[in-house]
Order: C-alpha cells, then sequence, then structure tokens
C-alpha cells in the first residue's frame, strides 16, 4: 500500500470504467488523486466516497479535456488542492463506431479533440506542476493502434496518434526526469464498450475472447495494475514505451 505514497496523481475521464479503476488503485498505494470527469458528477463523486471511506485522499473536479480553459482550471483545483502534481493519467476518451460513409467532420473533431488534444493540453499544463525531481506520464492508448478495427478508423487513429506522442515526448522531456509512456488495453469490460456495443454476447466480444490466449476480457483492475506500475519507482527506467496489456491479443 505504499507504491505512490505522498505522490499526487490527476486521472482524466476517472469517473468510470479504466479511469476509476485506476484513480481507486493509486489511492489505495498511497497516492492523493484528482478524480477528473466531464459530465458523470454522481459517478465521480463516487469514486471519491470510496477512495476517502478507505482512508485515501481524492478530490473530483469538473472539466472537458477538449476545452483548453477547462483543462487550464483542473491544473488549477489540482495546485490548490495538493500544491503538486506527480503524476498524470490521460484517460479520457470519446470511441465511436462508424463506417467511412458516415465519417464527418464533426465526428473527426469530437475524436481527435478529447483524445489526441486533450492529452496534449493536459501534459503541458502538467509540466507546469511537476517539480525538479520530474514527474510521469501515462496515456491510456488500445490496442486498436496497432490492430484498427472495422467502423473505429477515427478512434484506431487517434490511439496510434497518441502512441506517436507518447514516443516522441518522452524523448522531449527525458532530460527533465519526466517519463511518457502507453498503455493498450485489449477488450477491456467497461460502460464504454457497453455503450459501445461490443460487451453482452455481441460478434464483436466472442472475436475478441476467441483471440485472446488467455480466453477472457479485461478488466478495469487489469489496467489499472499495469499503471500503478508504471506510476511508481519500480519502472523508474521505463519511458517512450507501448505496454499491452491484452491477456495476448496484441502479441506486439
Amino acid at each position: 500500500m505504499s507504491k505512490l505514497k505522498n505522490k499526487v496523481a490527476l486521472v482524466t475521464g476517472a469517473s468510470k470504467g479504466i479511469g476509476a479503476s485506476i484513480a481507486k488503485h493509486f489511492a489505495h498505494e498511497g497516492a492523493k488523486v484528482v478524480v477528473n470527469y466531464a459530465s458523470s458528477k454522481e459517478a465521480a463523486d463516487e469514486v471519491v466516497k470510496t477512495i476517502t471511506n478507505n482512508g485515501g485522499i481524492a478530490i473530483a473536479v469538473q472539466a472537458d479535456v477538449s476545452k483548453e480553459a477547462d483543462v487550464i482550471r483542473l491544473f488549477e483545483e489540482t495546485k490548490k488542492a495538493f500544491g503538486t502534481l506527480d503524476i498524470l493519467v490521460n484517460n479520457a476518451a470519446y470511441q465511436g463506431y462508424t463506417p467511412i460513409e458516415q465519417i464527418s467532420a464533426e465526428a473527426f473533431h469530437q475524436h481527435f479533440n478529447v483524445n489526441v488534444l486533450g492529452a496534449i493540453f493536459a501534459i503541458q499544463s502538467s509540466l507546469k506542476l511537476f517539480s525538479d525531481k520530474g514527474g510521469n506520464i501515462i496515456n491510456i492508448s488500445s490496442g486498436a493502434s496497432k490492430m484498427p478495427l472495422p467502423t473505429a478508423s477515427l478512434y484506431s487513429a487517434t490511439k496510434a496518434a497518441l502512441d506517436a506522442i507518447t514516443i516522441s515526448f518522452s524523448k522531449e522531456l527525458g532530460s527533465k526526469n519526466i517519463r511518457v509512456n502507453s498503455i493498450l488495453p485489449g477488450a477491456t469490460e467497461t460502460e464504454g464498450a457497453t455503450i459501445a456495443g461490443v460487451t453482452n454476447g455481441s460478434e464483436y466480444e466472442k472475436m475478441f475472447i476467441a483471440n485472446t490466449p488467455l480466453g477472457r476480457r479485461g478488466q478495469p483492475e487489469d489496467i489499472a495494475k499495469a499503471a500503478v506500475f508504471l506510476a511508481s519507482d519500480d519502472a523508474a527506467w521505463i519511458t517512450g514505451e507501448q505496454i499491452s496489456v491484452s491477456g495476448g491479443m496484441y502479441g506486439f
């Protein structure tokens, strides 16, 4: 329970799914956590309540990461509450499944503004809060960045862009002792996956399980445990990496 003791972590899109699990696992390991949400206030408050009921420290802060002013305010609230930042997890994401004939400028910008520009905004702001000792950035990508899914071209493209950003920023920020890595989840059981129709016995779910050597869908905690590792000093010599957490489905 001490891998992240005295650390301050900000997790975007942390009101549910993978983000919520990461926030809870970080708190369990001793971190003070900022639970960011865009619209699900009740869910974010529930994550904070779970953390505090278990002796942890957390606050919920609303911000739409696709809006620069919101991101600036998010980090101002983080500074006001905790004074500094050690770990940033870019988890907020938009995931749509759209056939090529139906792709619009609106759909394009909705994906890229949240999944790519939002991560850039957050990283820019995090640099102002990291101490002289450095910092840690974890981008939640997807196995779809390497194996794009049909009708998910926009989502897959944003995750490929996020991986490229991870590598580029790791080289740019390494001299400041700021580590930047990506986690590439496989088929994971989340609220977003349910909304997208890739759970509950769907053909997508059957395909994912059939192609996963460990024979099951991932759970949010599978991803959260990998995030704890990357955020901890156990991963002090790891940066610029894309780590697949997919039950073997994405064996890059």
